[in-house]
């Protein structure tokens, strides 16, 4: 069954109107489903003719897909699906920073996600505060983009040193990477909360997705403004 805001397809109710509504397109959380669930759904947006973005994705889930539908990408480092129907135009700039490789994954997530729903990213990655000059030889290029996304773990202190130093809106990502004590995420994700940098905002650990969507809202009025 169908009306006109959303497909029945019976174990999910899929928002082919989102994009009208909210100018972005509906993301699926790909985790605890099936394949045959998420051949059906993505199948389903396809003959819409609707974008969608998969999350948390894994290798068997992603071939399981392109069997079905060629035109699906994956990228294995992100866990994230897309299907492109429409491709959007890109505007403005993202920079997203890690503080070490171990957060590429997250980082990964948010830079597929902010493309996925129309943003320009540029990546500068391991430029955490143990090694602090490799941040400071980044800044003035990381000071063009729009936002900001600071992904790190153990006590997660990039992202107050980076709100610290610049003008525009940063998005924190605790990460769960770290040793025992940094309870898979808990310690970073409160060294955010508690910083005293204002003007941060902080998403939930390994958040990627989030943090890429709320940053590309963020970018496009940015961006919309500078160019009337």
């Amino acid at each position: 069954m169908e009306n006109k805001k959303y497909a029945d397809i019976d174990f999910a109710k899929l928002d082919i109107e989102r994009q009208k509504r909210r100018g972005a397109a509906e993301a699926v959380f790909c985790e605890c489903k099936t394949d045959e669930q998420l051949i059906k759904i993505f199948q389903t947006f396809k003959e819409h003719e609707q974008n969608a973005i998969g999350t948390r994705a894994s290798d068997k889930q992603a071939q399981a897909l392109k069997n079905a539908i060629p035109e699906i990408k994956y990228n294995e480092k992100a866990r994230v699906i897309t299907l492109i129907n429409n491709p959007a135009e890109k505007t403005g700039e993202i920079a997203i920073c890690t503080g070490g490789t171990g957060d590429i994954p997250v980082a990964e997530e948010a830079a597929e996600t902010a493309e996925f729903f129309g943003s320009n990213v540029k990546k500068y990655y391991d430029v955490g505060v143990a090694g602090i000059h490799r941040l400071f030889d980044k800044i003035d290029d990381i000071r063009k983009a729009n936002v900001i996304i600071a992904v790190a773990g153990m006590e997660g202190a990039l992202a107050g040193i980076l709100t610290g130093l610049v003008d525009i809106p940063v998005i924190a990502v605790p990460t769960s990477i770290g040793y025992g004590s940094s309870f898979k995420g808990l310690s970073a994700l409160l060294t955010m909360l508690n910083s005293c940098a204002e003007g941060m905002t902080v998403v939930n650990i390994d958040n990627g997705f989030n943090a890429g969507y709320s940053a590309s809202q963020i970018n496009k009025l940015i961006a919309k403004g500078r160019n009337h």
